[in-house]
C-alpha cells in the first residue's frame, strides 16, 4: 500500500473513530435526517452560529463548557445526580452532539421538536443540592448560566482555534443567534452581544464555587476519561486546550495548577495540536452535506462509498 494511501486509512479510521464515540453509531443515520430533510431553517453556512458549531474547536471548548458550568453547585448536582455521566457518558455527550447539530443545522420543524423533548426532560430533573438547597433543571436562571457558559466556551474555542477567527460583528451575531433555540428552551433574555455575555457571566460569579462534586467531576474529565490508554495521549491534548480556555479564576477555582503563562505557552499549543487532529480526521471522512459528495465517489478502498455517510460533519459531533 502506497504511503498517501495508507494516510488515507488512517484518516478515515480516525474520523470514524471520532463519530461513533461523539455521535454515535447511528451517526450516518442522524446526520441523513439533519441534513436530508427539507424545510426552512433558523440558519445557514454563512451565519456564525453555523461556522463555529461547525468547527473542530468545539472538542477543546466542550471540556471548557463542561468544566465551567459544573462551578454552579446546582447545575453539578443536576448533572451528578442525573446524568449518568460516569455511567454512560458517551450517551450523554452522543445526546447532547445530537441536539447542539439539530438545533443548529437542522430544520425548525425538528429544532423545535429537540427543543420540546429536552424540556420534557428537564422537568422531571429537579432534587437538592450538597447544602440541601433545591434545585430544578427547568429553572431559567440555571438555564441562563448553563447556557452562557456554554456559548462563551465555544466563541473562546473558535477565536482561539478555528482557522478563520469572527471578527467583533460576527462575534455578536453568534451570541444573538446562538439565543434563538436557547430562548425556546426556557433562557429569559439570552444575551444579545458579546459584552452582555460577559456581563452575564459576571453576575453569577458570587454564586460559584468548586463542590466535592465538580472536582470529582473534573478529575474525571480530565485524568480519568473512559478511553484506552492508547487513545488518551491524543485526548489529553483537547483537555489540554480545553482548560486553556477556561478564565483564571475558574481554573483557580477547580484546583487546576495552570497559571496563565502556563496556558499560554504549553496548554494552548497543545489545543492546537488535538484539534488539528480532529480537523485532519474529520476531513479524511469526506462528508458534508448529503449534496456535497457524488454518489460513485469510491472509497480508500475503490469501493463506492455507502450514501449514509455522506451526511456527517465536524457540527455533529460537537459536544458541549
Amino acid at each position: 500500500m502506497s504511503p498517501p494511501a495508507g494516510a488515507r486509512l488512517v484518516q478515515r479510521q480516525l474520523g470514524r473513530m471520532l463519530r461513533s464515540k461523539v455521535a454515535g453509531e447511528d451517526a450516518p443515520a442522524r446526520a441523513q435526517r439533519i441534513w436530508g430533510a427539507q424545510g426552512e431553517r433558523w440558519f445557514t453556512p454563512q451565519d456564525p452560529v453555523w461556522r463555529v458549531h461547525a468547527d473542530a474547536s468545539m472538542f477543546p471548548a466542550g471540556i471548557t463548557s463542561l468544566l465551567l458550568q459544573m462551578l454552579h453547585p446546582m447545575a453539578m448536582a443536576g448533572v451528578a445526580g442525573h446524568s449518568g455521566y460516569k455511567s454512560d457518558p458517551w450517551g450523554r455527550l452522543q445526546r447532547t452532539s445530537h441536539y447542539l447539530a439539530t438545533t443548529t443545522f437542522g430544520t425548525v420543524e425538528h429544532a423545535e421538536e429537540a427543543i420540546a423533548t429536552v424540556r420534557s426532560i428537564h422537568e422531571r430533573v429537579r432534587g437538592k443540592d450538597h447544602l440541601g438547597r433545591p434545585y430544578r433543571a427547568s429553572d431559567p436562571h440555571l438555564l441562563m448560566w448553563v447556557h452562557a457558559a456554554e456559548i462563551d466556551s465555544f466563541l473562546r474555542g473558535y477565536q482561539t482555534f478555528g482557522d478563520t477567527p469572527l471578527t467583533d460583528e460576527e462575534a455578536d451575531v453568534y451570541v444573538r443567534q446562538a439565543g434563538i433555540p436557547a430562548a425556546l428552551l426556557g433562557v429569559p433574555s439570552p444575551p444579545q452581544s458579546v459584552a452582555e455575555l460577559a456581563e452575564v457571566l459576571d453576575s453569577y460569579r458570587p454564586e460559584l464555587e468548586a463542590t466535592p462534586a465538580a472536582a470529582e467531576a473534573a478529575r474525571f474529565l480530565l485524568l480519568d476519561p473512559p478511553l484506552p490508554f492508547y487513545a488518551r495521549p491524543g485526548y489529553g491534548t483537547l483537555a489540554s486546550g480545553g482548560v486553556s480556555l477556561l478564565p483564571g479564576w475558574a481554573r483557580e477555582m477547580l484546583g487546576l495548577p495552570v497559571p496563565d503563562v502556563v496556558a499560554a505557552l504549553v496548554a494552548r499549543p497543545l489545543g492546537h495540536l488535538g484539534t488539528a487532529a480532529v480537523r485532519w480526521g474529520m476531513a479524511g471522512l469526506a462528508e458534508r452535506r448529503p449534496s456535497d459528495t457524488p454518489d460513485d465517489e469510491p472509497d480508500d478502498d475503490g469501493s463506492p462509498r455507502h450514501p449514509d455517510e455522506r451526511g456527517q460533519r465536524v457540527g455533529d459531533l460537537a459536544a458541549s
